[in-house]
């Protein structure tokens, strides 16, 4: 019976409820009518044939007699059949009940032809109403496949009568409708990407045509000056420092880009967060010790982490690589860790210049750079390369600073057991335990 939970359909059995009930009440009517007719003619019958007894002498006796007899002989029959009383002659015998049948059946026509006119009526205003409906869903939903999600079907076939439970259509009509949500937030994400796209294509352009210009210079002073040892040495080292740029640019792109696209499945094992920081330190130790400062690391050594290995290391670099650029010669980078109960936390200080109060929550945006940076060679591209590296596994990249007093950004961690459970799942099961028990 779930037909009648649809509004149209259940007014539509009511119609017919009521059609049916009035139907039988024309019949039993009719039936009445037509039963005190052959009554009242009956009657007639009865007072002319004893009126025409008692004219011609027959006792009263003898015909109150004759109408309570219940006997049938063969004399009577013979009597009636000379008097032409047979079957063959009931019309012509019987005037009054065949006009009464007559009668009745021409009104039962005629209700029957009204009846059938109403239900024809309403089953067409019916279906005009149901077509009406669907031609309405049918071109908001062509309006979907154009990309306008301006309109909802459940909005626009809405009656006015409300608080009916909605029926098989309304319920397909509303699934119609959370498919259209569902295209329309996966046609909003394609917009965006195009648009992320468009800006990144933009921004690769604008940052490749400083090195490419540079070294276009280059290329044209070395070759002004073939026989100038010093001046080829000098833009020979500039030119391999715009390809390093470039070289860095494309592939911090590529993971960026790799990390956009959910391509990347992060595969989390134990490892020791020293082994891990000292590893990422390794391409950055050459640099700092030619500029003057210390890498420096404080921690247990046999301290441990429940991460991605290479892709966490990616994350370390940029920070240190971040660290070095903004301090000046005799300035330091310490890479320490510490566990806590639920969180492990990794921090990357350094003693250099600091973020401004004003800066520090556009740090993170792609290709953005501090008008006061120390930094010649950032692109602007290892920070939110960071944070995409430690959020996609779950994790919490934060920062503190203040302007002069160095910077410390934060690594944070669920802390895990050897089975993939968090520690605070581990500390909130064991509570329930002891309370259930």
């Amino acid at each position: 019976m779930r037909c009648l939970y649809d509004r149209q359909n259940k007014r539509l059995m009511i119609f017919a409820a009521v059609f049916g009930l009035s139907l039988t009440g024309i019949l039993l009517f009719m039936a009445w009518q037509q039963g005190i007719r052959v009554r009242d003619s009956l009657f007639m019958w009865e007072r002319r044939a004893a009126s025409s007894l008692l004219e011609q002498g027959v006792p009263e006796t003898a015909v109150a007699q004759a109408f309570a007899n219940t006997d049938v002989t063969a004399q009577g029959e013979g009597l009636l059949v000379k008097m032409g009383h047979t079957e063959e002659n009931i019309p012509l015998l019987f005037e009054e009940p065949g006009s009464a049948f007559l009668s009745a059946a021409l009104t039962a026509a005629l209700a029957g032809i009204l009846l059938t006119v109403v239900l024809c009526a309403v089953l067409i205003g019916y279906m005009e109403r149901r077509e009406r409906m669907f031609e309405t869903a049918a071109g908001i939903v062509g309006k979907y496949a154009e990309g306008d999600f301006s309109e909802r079907i459940t909005e626009k076939t809405e009656e006015k009568t409300a608080g009916v439970s909605a029926g098989t259509v309304r319920r397909f009509f509303q699934s119609v409708d959370r498919l259209s949500t569902a295209l329309q937030a996966k046609s909003e994400a394609e917009r965006k990407a195009k648009e992320f796209l468009k800006d990144t294509v933009s921004d690769i352009s604008h940052q490749l045509k400083t090195p490419l210009a540079a070294l276009n210079m280059y290329i044209e002073i070395i070759s002004g000056e073939p026989d100038n040892r010093q001046t080829v040495l000098e833009f020979a080292d500039k030119s391999a420092q715009s390809l390093e740029r470039m070289e860095r640019l494309i592939y911090l792109l590529l993971r960026v880009m790799r990390l956009d696209a959910g391509s990347v499945v992060f595969e989390k094992h134990p490892v020791r967060i020293k082994e891990l920081s000292v590893s990422a330190a390794e391409d950055l130790v050459t640099r700092a010790e030619k500029e003057g400062k210390e890498i420096l690391f404080d921690g247990s050594p046999d301290m441990e982490l429940v991460c991605d290995a290479d892709w966490t290391k990616e994350a370390l670099v940029n920070l240190m690589k971040n660290g070095l650029d903004h301090t000046e010669k005799g300035g330091w980078v310490r890479v320490s860790w510490s566990m806590s109960v639920s969180m492990a936390r990794v921090c990357v200080e350094d003693n250099g210049s600091g973020i401004a109060p004003e800066e520090i929550h556009h740090i993170f945006k792609r290709f953005y750079r501090s008008g006061s940076s120390l930094d010649t060679q950032g692109i602007g591209l290892g920070l939110p390369l960071a944070k995409s590296i430690v959020e996609g596994q779950g994790g919490v990249l934060s920062v503190q600073s203040s302007p002069g007093e160095g910077t410390v950004f934060t690594i944070a961690f669920p802390r895990q057991t050897e089975s993939g459970i968090t520690a605070r799942q581990t500390e909130s099961r064991i509570t329930a335990r002891q309370q259930n028990s």
